[in-house]
């Protein structure tokens, strides 16, 4: 395997970090529910500081993106990690690079006094489930996730 490095995404890496997003969506059959744009990513990202990116880099070259935030355990009494995307590049699956950018992760993790890192896993992804249970990622079927958006997320909004 080569030497993977990695480096913190800039204001400049935008438009590359939409493009993985999209390259992403379009793996996950849910290209048609990307609406973020350059603007709205820039200031999430870079403005408001809401989420981080760290992108894995071969020879000078992104070959991937992870997209991670701080969520809090109540239980815990701690920040966790949340990791909302993990995209590798086709060419480079299958290598290792998806643990590697896991442990970076786990790292950051640590360092930070986070008490966990989680993410979501769409049930059809059998390599990804397989993958995470390997690394000894727990799945947490009693739990269902809930969601509230647009018109819906609005009219609670408005009841208040």
């Amino acid at each position: 395997m080569e030497l993977l490095s990695f480096r913190a995404a800039r204001r400049e890496d935008v438009p590359l970090i939409l493009e993985m997003i999209r390259a992403l969506a379009e793996y996950e059959q849910l290209l048609s529910e990307v609406v973020a744009t350059e603007s709205v990513l820039e200031e999430w990202l870079f403005d408001k500081e809401k989420a981080e990116v760290l992108f894995p880099m071969l020879e000078g070259k992104e070959i991937g993106f992870a997209l991670y935030f701080h969520n809090f355990s109540t239980f815990l009494g701690r920040a966790g990690l949340y990791l909302e995307d993990l995209y590798i590049q086709p060419a480079y699956r299958g290598r290792g690079y998806g643990r590697k950018v896991l442990q970076k992760l786990a790292q950051i993790a640590v360092e930070r006094g986070c008490g966990r890192l989680e993410w979501w896993c769409l049930d059809w992804n059998a390599p990804s489930i397989a993958f995470y249970k390997n690394l000894g990622a727990q799945p947490m079927d009693e739990w269902t996730v809930y969601r509230l958006t647009g018109d819906t997320l609005r009219d609670l909004a408005e009841e208040a």
